[in-house]
């Protein structure tokens, strides 16, 4: 009988920093298949401790997985000290992903603030493989600032296909970027104003608790239907498996229901 609160060691492949305390892990995976765009993993060092990670990318062909992971605490001070060639706890994947067949066919615009951008990161490499999936796809992602920029390589490469916006909470304005918070800038996202396919637009929003909930707000003064936006709570949680109650919102366990909400739920969720 499987123990779903039972770690199993993967082999760390390599480790790509991003910013001085946010560092992408390869990891070889052997449950590729079973994970959902917006799942995430419990992250374990023996000893140490847990916690949970979004699965910011996977390659099914070569067998690994990629997670962003920022150096906030003990467990991910642990973590940091591991070298490729180390084993790492993994238990997962968990929660309810993206709806994205939802999203095939139609338009989707993807908002996302900081190391939000690691949870919707894999199903935007998806749509970059097959841009025939969606009608169209548009990103607006936000950074504190120039330094605090993700998986910019990425952002390069996704500018050559699809209309993207990065915006900057402070520095200076250039080619590559503007400055403010990303409500700021919805007017650069074309689909917003196309009132005529206001029903086949998808809108994901991810990002700090107070980010998702002024966007959603701005988002909805351009008539979009609560079902057809879509918020991650990833924040509080802990064991996974909807027992300790650290994601618990009124009545709802975000780990077990979420992490992936509609926004018919998620704007009743307080957090």
């Amino acid at each position: 009988m499987n123990n779903n609160v039972l770690p199993q060691y993967y082999e760390l492949i390599e480790i790509i920093e991003q910013t001085p305390i946010e560092y992408i892990f390869q990891i070889r995976y052997d449950k590729i298949d079973e994970i959902n765009y917006g799942q995430f993993l419990q992250v374990s060092v023996p000893k140490v401790g847990e916690a949970p990670i979004s699965v910011s990318d996977f390659n099914k062909e070569e067998g690994y997985i990629e997670l962003l992971i920022r150096k906030v605490g003990k467990v991910t001070d642990a973590i940091f000290a591991l070298t490729p060639g180390d084993k790492i706890g993994l238990r997962g994947p968990y929660g309810n992903g993206f709806p994205f067949d939802k999203y095939k066919g139609k338009d989707l615009i993807i908002i996302a603030g900081g190391s939000g951008v690691a949870p919707v990161r894999s199903m935007i490499q998806e749509v970059y493989k097959n841009m025939s999936s969606v009608k169209n796809i548009e990103l607006l992602l936000g950074f504190k600032d120039r330094e605090s920029i993700l998986f910019e390589d990425d952002i390069k490469k996704w500018k050559k296909q699809m209309n993207v916006v990065v915006t900057l909470d402070k520095g200076e304005e250039t080619d590559c970027n503007y400055i403010g918070l990303v409500t700021q800038h919805l007017d650069k996202l074309t689909n917003l104003h196309n009132r005529s396919q206001k029903d086949n637009l998808n809108i994901v929003i991810v990002g700090p608790p107070a980010m998702m909930k002024f966007t959603a707000l701005e988002v909805k003064k351009y008539e979009i239907q609560d079902e057809n936006i879509w918020l991650s709570f990833e924040r509080n949680m802990s064991c996974a498996v909807g027992k300790c109650g650290h994601c618990r919102i009124n009545e709802t366990y975000v780990c077990l229901k979420g992490p992936i909400f509609n926004y018919e739920k998620a704007k009743s969720l307080i957090d």
